[in-house]
């Protein structure tokens, strides 16, 4: 067994993900450079450790130790402890820093940072804030260090090691002690069978109670995952015992408990039980009771001559309103909730813009949201007036002991609005809506306007969908094209993709165009070039900012994650002034096009004016916001970016598992999202992803211009192909089922009056 004692002089390689680094230590014994491999995640450059393994020869590289076991060891001259300090370990301390820290403290300076912080002031430059930022970093990568010495014992990846502790800091080690199977409930991307890894190797009986319930829970979460609010009981049993390769009677049973213990529930839905995870039936039994009770309130309609009114309007903005235009605006006034659906090109706009010019006539509140900040942006461009997230809307923060995060608009706190009117709703999900229609106080008209044919939202529930098929709410379906929206092949192709016909392509002077490649290659090769040199030749395209590629999936040559290489080697390829920041696969650029991946309702963010003025701020950043990096902060640990509504937002480094490139994005998360030109690459995939909504989808992304890549079969296929998945989803029925128990609706009014 070989021992080194020293500096780290050069760190050669690291994999953040699974913390695997090749690095050169300057041995103190003999002041050789010794070359040492392993899994070594948190040592920095400049640090001191003493490293035990084996001696080992590669046949390229010679020599090397394998290091089986490390442990840091303090700097023992002034030098070493500068480039320790300086190594990017510790955030707010760069090489500056470092170097008047040491000055001023000499060889204490560690023992201050520990014990003292607050001596840290004395330091010129250093002021209360930063010197707690040095110190809270400092201390917390003396914990995750122990953190990751016990979690990688287990198997557990550097990445994943530090998304634990961040969710459990220093109760980490003894709450995965306590029960693993949490991993899988509370961290993001970490399966099950990963925390059943570790419960086993603590030494967890196969079919413990614990481990079973466990399982059930996840395949109740994946179900989830795939848009489900509830799962079949046959089928619950059947994938969690072939999951966990147990008796389905030992499934059974779990079931049972987890029924007991309020943590799922079950619920006869005639053919079949249904097993819902508790929020999503709480979720599911609020909207069904909160639509009906705004379905149930009789509006008390003021004097006015809605004929005059539609063609008051209808003259001063030049236009005619379509038969079923002037139907949405009549039942938006006459009834408590309304949904207003369509396609592209038929009206929902200008219907919008109407139903708020008469609204605001009869001195009403209105209020404009949509799910995402860029179609809340688009939704406000369109109608000249503030348009809010839902999240925005509802005033998303923390409760008043700051320990959750709540929506501060809510029953006991509801929105201050006579109209509300919600865009994009095939974007919502089963769980936003409870949230949302908490705040409605019966007797506020809630409009609802969404294309029921995209794709449903990417959280769980079918909520439009189900909504409209119900047949209890009022839908106006606008069906006529326009005539100036008859001009654009997008248009009348994407109604065209969406009955089932093949698309027109190609004609002179349009805006609809296929390229025909054959191969992925190919395909590849000319998205590429479009975006480089064909449509910016063509016209005053920017290709970052104007040009969006879309692809159906992520996997392969033409997927979302092999495209973001390609685009970002020849869009924003490596400078020596450009900063960049390597995290896990991904390499982030200063310039780079990147995409928020989940919600972070906690995340801070401004908006900033002349004079480095802050204008306004908040908290939270949604999935789907697209943005750019500003800037990338080796010292400070962060990255910026300016999203698209201007907000600036500051990452710390350990979250950039929150980011990915946007060069290109799947269909799926380009919802709500509106671009000037769409290029779509299109090559053979699995016919329950090449199907006819998502190519619909993508197609009504683009204002401008679409250009498909690929080939002519591939296009057919996806229009002949009408499956759509079913979602396991309680609302229609629930929904149905109570207005059938309360037979006269006029009776019906579970909330009480409005209150002035």
């Amino acid at each position: 067994m070989a021992e080194i004692v020293g500096i780290i002089e050069e760190i050669i390689f690291r994999n953040e993900d699974n913390g695997y680094t090749v690095l050169e230590v300057k041995n103190e014994e003999d002041n050789n450079l010794v070359t040492i491999v392993g899994n070594l995640p948190f040592v920095s450059l400049g640090e001191r450790v003493k490293i035990t393994g084996q001696w080992s020869t590669h046949p390229d590289y010679g020599e090397q130790i394998k290091a089986e076991n490390y442990e840091s060891a303090a700097p023992t001259s002034s030098e070493s402890l500068k480039r320790y300090l300086a190594s990017g370990l510790i955030k707010g301390v760069g090489a500056s820093t470092a170097d008047k820290l040491v000055e001023h403290f000499g060889m204490d300076t560690l023992d201050i940072i520990r014990f003292n912080p607050d001596r840290l002031t004395e330091v010129p430059g250093i002021g209360p804030a930063k010197a707690g930022t040095i110190a809270e970093s400092f201390n917390e990568q003396r914990e995750i260090r122990e953190v990751m010495i016990f979690l990688q014992g287990y198997g557990i990846s550097t990445n994943f090691a530090f998304k634990i502790y961040k969710a459990y800091g220093e109760l980490t080690i003894p709450i995965v002690k306590e029960n693993p199977y949490r991993l899988a409930q509370d961290i993001t991307g970490l399966g099950f069978k990963t925390a059943d890894g570790v419960a086993r190797n603590m030494g967890m009986e196969f079919d413990s109670p614990y481990r079973v319930m466990a399982g059930c829970r996840y395949v109740l979460h994946q179900g989830a995952n795939s848009g489900h609010t509830y799962l079949p009981k046959d089928e619950l049993v059947s994938d969690a015992s072939q999951l966990l390769g147990v008796d389905l009677q030992l499934v059974e049973n779990a079931i049972v408990s987890l029924a007991l213990n309020q943590s799922i529930v079950l619920e006869d839905n005639g053919d079949h039980t249904a097993v819902y995870l508790q929020a999503f039936h709480t979720a599911e039994a609020n909207v069904a009771k909160y639509l009906m009770g705004l379905s149930a309130v009789k509006m008390e309609l003021p004097p006015l001559d809605l004929d005059d009114m539609l063609r008051d309007f209808q003259k001063n903005e030049g236009i005619l309103l379509a038969k079923n235009q002037k139907e949405a605006v009549i039942e938006a006034i006459k009834n408590g909730i309304m949904i207003m659906t369509g396609g592209p090109g038929t009206g929902k706009t200008t219907t919008i813009n109407c139903i708020i010019k008469i609204f605001e006539q009869l001195g009403a509140k209105v209020r404009l949201a949509a799910p995402t900040g860029r179609a809340a942006k688009r939704l406000s461009e369109t109608t000249g007036r503030e348009a809010k997230t839902i999240h925005r809307l509802l005033e998303y923060g923390y409760s008043d002991d700051g320990d959750q995060d709540v929506f501060q608009k809510n029953e006991d706190d509801p929105l201050s609005a006579d109209v509300v009117i919600v865009d994009e709703m095939s974007m919502v999900d089963i769980l936003l809506m409870n949230h949302f229609l908490k705040a409605i106080l019966p007797g506020t008209r809630l409009i609802l306007v969404g294309d029921v044919d995209q794709l449903p939202s990417v959280g769980p529930g079918n909520v439009l969908r189900d909504i409209i098929d119900s047949g209890i709410i009022k839908v106006i379906r606008l069906t006529e094209i326009f005539r100036q929206s008859r001009e654009s092949m997008i248009v009348l192709n994407a109604h065209r993709i969406n009955q089932g016909e093949l698309p027109k392509l190609n004609i002179p002077e349009k805006d609809f165009f296929l390229d025909r490649r054959e191969s992925p290659a190919k395909i590849l090769e000319t998205v590429v070039d479009l975006l480089c040199r064909r449509i910016p030749n063509f016209g005053d395209f920017q290709p970052v900012r104007d040009i969006q590629v879309l692809s159906p999936m992520r996997k392969g040559v033409i997927g979302v994650n092999n495209l973001n290489l390609e685009l970002q080697r020849v869009l924003n390829p490596p400078g020596s002034t450009k900063a960049e920041k390597v995290s896990g696969d991904t390499v982030f650029r200063v310039g780079d096009k990147v995409m928020q991946i989940k919600n972070n309702y906690k995340i801070h963010w401004e908006r900033i004016g002349l004079g480095n003025q802050v204008l306004e701020e908040g908290d939270g950043v949604f999935n789907g916001d697209v943005g750019y990096i500003d800037s990338i902060d080796d010292e400070e640990r962060e990255i910026k970016v300016i999203f698209d509504d201007d907000r600036i937002v500051t990452y710390d480094f350990n979250q950039l598992d929150e980011l990915e490139l946007a060069y290109a994005v799947t269909v799926h998360k380009s919802q709500g999202s509106e671009f000037s030109i769409v290029i779509i690459p299109l090559a053979w995939g699995p016919p329950l992803l090449m199907t006819r909504n998502l190519l619909y989808t993508a197609v009504t992304r683009a204002r401008n211009m679409v250009v498909l890549v690929g080939r002519e079969q591939v296009i057919n296929a996806m229009v002949n192909n009408n499956h759509i998945q079913n979602r396991y989803s309680g609302l229609k029925r629930r929904f149905q089922n109570t207005f059938a128990a309360l037979g006269d609706l006029d009776k019906f009014n579970i909330f009480g009056s409005r209150e002035d």
